[in-house]
């Protein structure tokens, strides 16, 4: 985001002399810019300019030479017997770039350097450094640590560096710095000129627009280097260059060093000082908000060419690396090798490597052009390369900027590197005039609240630099060449709402409208998580996207249809660009995650989608950008999606029922697994079939349930996970886990009202049958035979509640039987049950199991 120098800022607007970062902030917050931070140099405490008057060379044991100085530092240096400072300061220095008579920067006791590195007087190659001269490493205003500072050669002339100075007004390092939020629509934002606009709005301070031509600028001039645009039809039929401005300039130092105050403007606004040719370049960017670039004149070869890139065409921009080109890249080429051949560099993103300045270079070409916003941003991502320039074009430039922005860097070229101007220019302008904008005033006032008047939103459109046309009614709003954002009502609307001031639109509370609160499907949703909370589980998120290697821990045979995935173009992670069929693959990875963190006791689920492609899925269609796609092309993506079932899936390990001095407590079980999914249907009204599944991964063959509703639809499964998957997800043993479809569940809910049962005032009578049967028997099944019987028993259905309270194998049984033991609740809504009937219902009980599942009464 731009950072603002204050002292830069001064150029283009009136400051007050008591101006803070913080203040300037509160200023341009009032106008919708937002501050991001404030920035300091991180220097602070004394630090002075000192001249050097002794320096002796002293060589070390360990070949090091270091120089001892004695430097005059003014009011701060030692003193002498009649208590004036008059005794230079000792200093130990290693660096050689300086001698005596240099004027260098003293950071002397007291003072801290950014780091933060506090100075302090101490003892170091036997003498006793009192203080130390710095590098522009050490004050944060380069990469430069091997030499000092000699400020003579930052262009700092003795009138202005006597000793004593205090160092940090002159380097700039006591400004501070504001950092702001633009937001995309206002790239005008992201110079010097557009900041100091709008905190002339904020405040009424003079502002001057350095970015208006002057007569010499639009002069008429011959024409200079050759320049074609080659794209007329560009991304949406919007040519991606319409204004192309080239100078030469000749005989000028173009790798020398900047001025001091251009490197150091440049380092606060964030940039690294390269050299004269570069840093010109920039530092206009800044200032006025057109990127430019400077080519080695002498590498080109007329014409220069802008076009679009040809498949499969190379380039090596100026970061080092080589990019393979698109066909919707927007280029910069000349002509050696042919008309168009060389590509010097990406338009509006970075330049090539072919052409830049050099340490030998001496006639430039400046170019200042205006791209595509859409054009620039395309190729900025698709490279994945954002620079300076790129930031602005994708926000909209200026087209007005380019000849503005050439003569101001040609200037500063000349006065601070030599050499002259060619009279011949280069301007292929092809752009044009705003289109007006038909806008009613009242539609401000019914917008935003506020009854604005006419003349208060003439004069804010005004004030912002539009045209309007106020004969007729819509007004005719032309927007300044700065705001490409502008192009509707609405956008005039905002604009007059925030130069009038956000803070006096009124805080209405709208009233609410009516509703229904929540659809059914979102109640039950909520009651399935309340439910499962209540039991003790914690709900999580996870990612839904996996890999080939998760689907493997879980033991998916390789013909499984849960190992159809959809596969991700783009994913955020390679190695897991499949989005899960299956809501126990991530379920299971965050078991396992707190697992390995200790909590080996643990209860946890999930309410998450499931993608489910279908057999016959297409693939979506590649949308294009900018442009609302065709009804049918939209029909055909919603075709492509796939089916996204909303799943629950719970994992229980370790202890359900914690040990303490009652007992060792009890381990999560298969049986905890299926009444946790009993609990979910009780909740929704779904009453589940349980069966044994023996073939369904990732459970125990022998302790997995299959869950069907009573359309005959399977919706889950529940039961312990198979050894060999616990082993691979390092979970504690015998871990237990389910999995429901809950879209299929809440499908086979009834949405009837439920009538509660009348509560019967007679007394509960209570029976207990122990039952033997195979082994082989399911429990489910002889409890729908238990249920069975009481119902055909002589009292009616009079069953309130069954329990299995006991499982038995042993020897009273024989083998390969086993006893169940169940507790009956009976109860009739409008009698006592007689000890007769109570006998009978027990006898049918009977009776209906043997029948079923050759069970026999447990004597």
């Amino acid at each position: 985001m731009p950072r603002i120098p204050l002292t830069w800022l001064g150029d283009h607007v009136e400051l007050p002399a008591d101006l803070t970062a913080e203040t300037l902030a509160a200023d341009l917050v009032r106008v919708g810019l937002e501050e991001e931070a404030i920035h300091t140099s991180g220097v602070t405490g004394p630090l002075v300019v000192g001249q050097v008057l002794e320096l002796t060379p002293e060589p070390q044991k360990n070949g090091k030479t270091i120089n001892w100085c004695r430097v005059d530092v003014g009011a701060h240096n030692d003193l002498d017997e009649a208590g004036e400072p008059t005794v230079a300061r000792g200093i130990v220095c290693g660096a050689h770039n300086f001698g005596v008579g240099d004027r260098v920067v003293v950071a002397l006791p007291g003072a801290v350097l950014p780091g933060p590195f506090p100075i302090a007087a101490r003892k170091t190659y036997g003498h006793v450094s009192d203080g130390m001269i710095c590098s522009a490493r050490e004050l944060g205003l380069g990469e430069d640590h091997d030499g000092i500072i000699v400020l003579s050669r930052l262009g700092h002339g003795d009138d202005v560096t006597a000793p004593g100075t205090d160092a940090l007004h002159l380097l700039g390092l006591a400004d501070e710095v504001l950092e702001i939020n633009v937001t995309p629509d206002r790239g005008y934002c992201f110079s010097m000129r557009g900041v100091a606009r709008e905190y002339a709005h904020s405040t009424g301070a003079r502002f001057t627009d350095l970015g208006l031509p002057t007569e010499d600028v639009l002069r008429e001039r011959p024409a200079g280097f050759a320049v074609e645009i080659d794209d007329d039809a560009g991304i949406h039929d919007v040519p991606g260059c319409d204004r192309f401005v080239a100078q030469v300039v000749r005989g000028v130092a173009a790798s020398a060093p900047s001025p001091a105050w251009l490197q150091r403007r440049l380092t606060q606004a964030g940039m690294r000082p390269i050299g004269l040719a570069v840093d010109v370049t920039n530092y206009v960017m800044l200032d006025l908000g057109q990127p430019m670039h400077a080519y080695d004149l002498a590498t080109l070869t007329a014409p220069v060419v802008v076009r679009r890139a040809r498949a499969g065409e190379r380039t090596t921009t100026l970061d080092g690396v080589e990019r393979t080109l698109d066909p919707q890249d927007l280029l910069v080429t000349d002509s050696t090798g042919g008309r168009a051949a060389r590509v010097l560099g990406i338009a509006g993103v970075m330049g090539g490597a072919d052409s830049e300045v050099s340490d030998g270079t001496t006639d430039l070409l400046l170019e200042a052009a205006h791209f595509d916003a859409v054009s620039v941003a395309r190729s900025s991502r698709r490279h994945r390369l954002s620079s300076e320039a790129s930031k602005r074009f994708e926000r909209g430039v200026d087209p007005r900027l380019a000849r503005v922005a050439v003569a101001r860097a040609a200037a500063l070229l000349v006065e601070h590197g030599g050499g002259t101007v060619d009279d011949a220019l280069t301007d292929v302008d092809r752009t044009g005039t705003p289109a007006p904008v038909a806008f009613d005033p009242a539609q401000a006032g019914r917008l935003v609240g506020v009854p604005y008047t006419d003349d208060e939103v003439r004069a804010t459109l005004e004030e912002i630099g539009c045209t309007v046309d106020a004969s007729v009614v819509p007004w005719r709003v032309t927007a300044p060449t700065w705001r490409p954002d502008l192009v509707a009502g609405v956008d005039l609307v905002e604009e007059v709402a925030r130069l009038r001031g956000y803070d006096a639109i009124p805080s209405v509370v709208p009233a609410a409208p009516t509703g229904s609160g929540l659809t059914r499907s979102q109640r039950q949703r909520r009651a399935v998580a309340d439910a499962l909370a209540t039991a003790g589980l914690v709900e999580v998120l996870s990612y839904p996207f996996v890999s080939a290697a998760q689907l493997d821990a879980l033991g998916l045979a390789a013909d499984d249809e849960r190992r159809h995935a959809v596969r991700l173009v783009n994913p955020l992670a390679d190695g897991q660009p499949l989005m899960r069929t299956d809501l126990l693959v991530t379920l299971l990875e965050t078991a396992r995650r707190n697992v390995a963190r200790g909590t080996t006791d643990l209860g946890v689920f999930e309410l998450g989608l499931v993608t489910l492609p279908g057999a016959d899925g297409g693939v979506a269609p590649r949308l294009p950008g900018g442009v609302r796609p065709a009804d049918d092309v939209l029909a055909t993506v919603e075709a492509a999606v796939p089916h996204q079932p909303l799943h629950v899936a719970g994992v229980l390990t370790g202890l359900v029922e914690p040990a303490g001095h009652w007992g060792p407590g009890r381990r999560a079980d298969h049986a905890d697994a299926i009444a946790l999914v009993q609990r979910i249907a009780q909740r929704v009204g779904v009453e589940l079939a349980v069966a044994a599944d023996g073939e369904r991964a990732p459970f125990h063959p022998g302790r997995c349930a299959r869950l069907t509703a009573p359309t005959g639809a399977v919706v889950g499964h529940a039961g312990e996970l198979h050894p060999q998957v616990v082993a691979a997800l390092d979970l504690p043993a015998r871990a237990v886990a389910f999995e429901v479809d809950l879209t299929a569940l809440l499908a086979a809910s009834s949405d009837a009202p439920v009538e509660a049962a009348p509560v019967s005032t007679f007394p509960v009578a209570k029976e207990d049958v122990a039952l033997v049967v195979a082994s082989d028997v399911p429990a489910a099944d002889v409890l729908a035979a238990v249920r069975a019987g009481v119902e055909q028993s002589p009292a009616g259905d009079v069953l309130e509640d069954v329990r299995l309270f006991d499982v038995y194998t042993g020897d009273q049984i024989g083998e390969g039987r086993t006893s169940l033991a169940f507790a009956l609740r009976l109860r009739a809504p409008d009698r006592t049950l007689t000890a007769a009937e109570t006998a009978a219902v027990r006898d049918a009980v009977v009776a209906e199991a043997h029948a079923r599942v050759g069970a026999e009464l447990r004597a």
